[in-house]
């Protein structure tokens, strides 16, 4: 077979010569090829196109075909191979597997689905889907992946359930992060928005159009089992789930908490709608501020009836359900947020400065009379000890915690030891702190407390003792140290041989 630059050449050389054999000798070819290129020449035929060759396997073209047809293109080549073999095909595998490549392409080629070009409208659609979230503390996140078409601003948030309360607090989070509300939203059909399909119809879940309703908008699902039908929002799942899930592909450590997911959830959104789309060539947040002028206005106030019931946080930052106290974040006190309950957990809602209903808390299921408590809703104490810490109320009492830390200490033991006269012995300690220096009298004061020495004279005695000696600070006698005797004396007991005046053996004996 000549390739096109051969073909031109026989031609170019008939032409010039006007005969066959002439021009096969100027194009280095027979005299047979320059007749048959220029016969097909003449007829309208393409020079370079390959004549077809009858095959052995043409005659079970139609079976074949057959067969791809009725499995719509699924069928194997090895199982088509089997079928025509038995029907007396002798080829081999490979021209099976080529021909019915052949008819696969063909059949596709007839069943391709043609797209027309979606031209987006400012301020009209809006699209949200799921994707699997990283796991958090061993349990599996998901991810919102909401998309708003005609700027391209991506929202993506992570929770912990596809509840209708969750799916409502994502939709308010979405249009108020957004700042208006869109014509329509486009989703799944899952059961949260489609409760049944009719003759091929969705059927609305109510309370969904309820919320559609309170928003002004209109809630749309994709047709079942046609993700192309809502490829914006599959877009946003495929590229959150690529930066945000740790995988092999971008080595992303784990997150060790639910809030480290929400801030690399915000840190994706800020970066994917801050750098310009490869389509549009803009980026998605200054196209939002142009979309907005078409946006309807938003609610004050989210759709909370989904959220469950209302409850007043108490000054002791709990909420009571069911005669349960649960614990919620200590800056919710005194305010009023919304309880209900999924599975064995009870989930806390509460509406943010800005009207956005937000997770607050997640607790299982507790019982009557004993509180659920979350530490990480208190702020922490900044000095556990605070009560153990003397405070001067008087003028004699300031005199004397004034001598030092030693003075504190002593007194705090000799309360906890329930001492008599301890205002007199604090006056007294005061006098001798004229006679003796401060820190003398606090390092004996000190040593009273460790020794538990209060008596009246006790403080008298220890300042005499160190009197003329180096300062030593009093020790403890610790666990590791003990003054019972050993028992080596112990070790040989039952041992001994019994007396030869004794009937009684060792092992009776012992």
């Amino acid at each position: 077979m000549k390739n096109s630059r051969e073909i031109m050449e026989i031609l170019e050389a008939y032409d010039l010569t006007g005969s066959y054999r002439a021009a096969a000798e100027l194009a280095g070819c027979d005299h047979h090829t320059v007749a048959r290129y220029v016969k097909m020449r003449a007829a309208g035929q393409q020079p370079a196109e390959r004549r077809h060759r009858e095959r052995p396997i043409d005659a079970f073209l139609p079976k074949i075909e057959e067969l791809v047809v009725r499995s719509n293109g699924r069928i194997r080549a090895d199982v088509v191979h089997k079928r025509i073999v038995a029907m007396g095909f002798t080829g081999g595998e490979r021209t099976t597997r080529r021909t019915v490549a052949e008819a696969k392409a063909q059949l596709k080629a007839g069943q391709r689905r043609i797209y027309r070009p979606w031209i987006t409208e400012p301020g009209l659609w809006l699209q949200w889907d799921w994707g699997h979230g990283p796991v958090v503390g061993g349990r599996q996140t998901t991810l919102w992946c909401a998309w708003l078409a005609w700027s391209r601003f991506r929202v993506v948030i992570p929770v912990w359930d596809k509840t209708l309360p969750t799916v409502v607090a994502c939709l308010d989070a979405t249009l108020r992060r957004i700042g208006g509300v869109p014509a329509y939203a486009l989703t799944d059909n899952e059961k949260t928005v489609t409760s049944d399909h009719i003759a091929g119809i969705a059927v609305r879940n109510p309370e969904i159009v309820e919320v559609a309703r309170h928003y002004g908008m209109t809630i749309r699902t994709c047709v079942p089992a046609d993700p192309e039908s809502k490829g914006g929002s599959e877009a946003t799942v495929r590229i959150a789930k690529a930066d945000l899930v740790p995988t092999q592909v971008n080595l992303r450590e784990d997150y060790r908490s639910f809030g480290e997911l929400e801030a690399a959830c915000r840190t994706f959104c800020e970066e994917v709608n801050g750098r310009p789309h490869r389509e549009t060539r803009r980026r998605p947040a200054e196209a939002l501020i142009e979309e907005r002028a078409r946006l309807h206005l938003l609610p004050k106030m989210p759709f909370t009836v989904a959220f469950g019931t209302t409850r007043r946080v108490t000054w002791s930052s709990t909420i009571s359900v069911d005669g349960v106290r649960y614990s919620v974040p200590h800056e919710l006190i005194d305010t009023r947020v919304w309880a209900r309950f999924h599975g064995d957990e009870l989930i806390v809602t509460a509406v943010d400065a800005d009207g956005g209903a937000i997770e607050v808390a997640r607790h299982l299921r507790g019982n009557p009379g004993t509180p659920v408590i979350d530490q990480a809703h208190y702020p922490p104490r900044e000095d556990k000890d605070g009560d153990r810490t003397p405070k001067a109320a008087s003028a004699e009492e300031a005199a004397f915690l004034m001598l030092g830390p030693g003075a504190a200490s002593w007194l705090v033991e000799a309360a906890n030891a329930g001492v008599r006269r301890m205002k007199t012995k604090m006056a007294e300690a005061v006098t001798l702190a004229k006679l003796y220096s401060t820190s003398q009298v606090d390092q004996a004061l000190g040593t009273a407390a460790i020794t538990g020495r209060f008596a009246d004279a006790d403080l008298l005695s220890i300042l005499d003792y160190q009197a003329g000696r180096d300062a030593v600070a009093p020790t403890r006698a610790s666990e590791t140290h003990s003054l019972q005797p050993g028992t080596s004396a112990w070790a040989s007991f039952g041992t001994r041989p019994a007396s030869p005046h004794s009937d009684v053996t060792p092992e009776e004996n012992t």
